[in-house]
């Protein structure tokens, strides 16, 4: 409009002082009107986009959870605070604000701001960062270091992982990256050497509270309605610590009712919706955690059925099958222990089977390990144990090693007594002698507790013919 209001009929330019009256108010108007055109369509995107959008937090003021992180006095607010940051990776379930605190980090240092997903870029798309922040870095030499954001880094092959290896060493970026697996399991041992792990946490519900009241009160779209919330449990219950699922579970629950007039959040109102909407697997997020959550409680419980089915939902969904795997690795260990040794056995060998067959011939072998593990005696002594050793640690801090249990290389050492009267157990009847191995403090306290079954009974026997009822 005002690039034909400025020419006349030859196509050349006027002057302003030749411009008529009427075209200079035809142009106002039509300022006026794009710009109200422009109002229109912020608060259209805004509409249209999901709560759970709306209402990224865009500082840490706004953030609601990982106080040990980003609390006062935690380790990443001390580090922001201080404007030098180191690359990390942050490791926590879907919905806990992995991607949100990355963008605040970034806004809040002002730093140039790249993000990939490991879902739909390669080498390439890597080599391309690592170009663009070098020459950002060269015709800018104030520029702060940028940073790079990778989501869901675990699903990085080990060449994409290889290609950000010198980056990351010379400072080229800051890497910060997020997954839902275990670093130790999904990250190349040299980058995870480069990288500090902190550990997310589910929202507690304090947090999701919080979180409710914030989107009642701030929302621009939830304000427009009448809300009361009469109960929360099952919106916190069917949230399970993720903030992105309880937003979008009370985004269905208000959209759903129909009219402007008043809407009661209830606990029986929530379980229909959902139930009126079921939300399908998803191995990126969602039920992720509640489906593996069942199938282990499944193994835990001694029933093989259910075990099998929860299995056969993940294998329909397309999940990771090393995720599986991992899973009954830790059940394995933590559910059934030392009443079946055996069942870690098999269960490494179900890890190292899928590791090797893929999709889909591997579900058999997962089938199996899974029936295997739900129909074994069960037993968490183990796991016990090192919880009730790791309290003490805490609670005794670090007890000197007693003198004849220390090592002796030199002759310092040996005159002050390192490993005097140790006696060598092979030197015994029966490769036993009876002598201290805890802290003084610490003498006759009793750690592994043995349960009842019949591997931990023959266990609990043995020793206490050695230990003299010890145990």
């Amino acid at each position: 409009m005002m690039l034909i209001t400025m020419r006349n009929y030859e196509n050349n330019f006027l002057p302003p002082h030749k411009i008529p009256n009427f075209l200079v108010y035809i142009c106002r108007v039509s300022v006026i009107i794009c710009s109200g055109f422009g109002a229109v369509s912020d608060e259209l995107t805004t509409m249209a986009q999901p709560l759970a959008e709306r209402l990224r937090p865009k500082s840490l003021d706004d953030y609601i959870g990982q106080k040990h992180l980003v609390g006062p006095g935690a380790v990443l607010r001390k580090m922001i605070d201080s404007g030098n940051i180191s690359s990390f990776i942050l490791w926590g379930p879907p919905g806990v604000g992995k991607t949100t605190l990355a963008r605040i980090i970034a806004n809040q240092l002002e730093r140039p701001f790249y993000t990939l997903s490991a879902v739909s870029s390669g080498v390439k798309d890597v080599r391309e960062i690592i170009e663009k922040a070098k020459n950002n870095r060269f015709f800018n030499a104030e520029t702060h270091t940028p940073i790079l954001f990778i989501d869901e880094i675990h699903r990085f092959s080990k060449s994409q992982q290889d290609s950000l290896l010198g980056a990351v060493e010379n400072g080229t970026f800051v890497l910060i990256g997020a997954t839902t697996e275990n670093p130790s399991f999904e990250v190349i041992s040299p980058l995870l050497s480069r990288c500090q792990v902190y550990v997310l946490q589910s929202l507690e519900v304090d947090d999701l509270d919080q979180l409710l009241k914030h989107a009642l009160t701030t929302d621009r779209e939830l304000r427009k309605r009448e809300i009361k919330v009469l109960e929360k449990e099952s919106l916190f219950r069917f949230s399970g610590g993720d903030a992105r699922k309880l937003l979008n579970i009370i985004e269905l629950v208000v959209n759903a009712e129909e009219g402007e007039g008043l809407v009661e959040i209830t606990d029986a109102l929530v379980t229909e919706r959902l139930q009126q909407n079921p939300m399908a697997y998803d191995k990126d997020g969602e039920m992720h955690y509640d489906i593996i959550s069942a199938f282990i409680k499944s193994i835990r419980g001694s029933d093989p059925d259910g075990a099998v089915y929860w299995l056969a939902r993940m294998v329909a969904g397309g999940e990771d099958p090393k995720f599986i795997a991992r899973r009954m690795l830790i059940s394995a260990s933590e559910d059934i222990g030392l009443a079946n040794p055996n069942a870690l056995l098999l269960a490494n060998a179900c890890f190292d089977t899928v590791h090797k067959l893929g999709w889909p011939e591997s579900r058999i072998a997962l089938s199996e390990c899974a029936i295997y593990l739900a129909s074994s005696p069960k037993s968490n002594s183990a796991y016990m144990a090192i919880g009730t050793a790791l309290g003490i640690v805490e609670e005794t801090g670090n007890l000197p090693v007693p003198l004849h249990l220390r090592n002796a290389p030199t002759k310092l050492m040996k005159q002050l007594d390192y490993g005097k009267d140790y006696k060598y157990a092979h030197d015994y009847e029966n490769n036993f002698v009876e002598q201290e191995f805890l802290p003084k403090k610490l003498k006759g306290r009793s750690i592994w507790k043995p349960q009842l079954n019949a591997s931990e009974a023959k266990i609990k026997e043995f020793l206490n013919k050695l230990w003299k009822n010890r145990f």
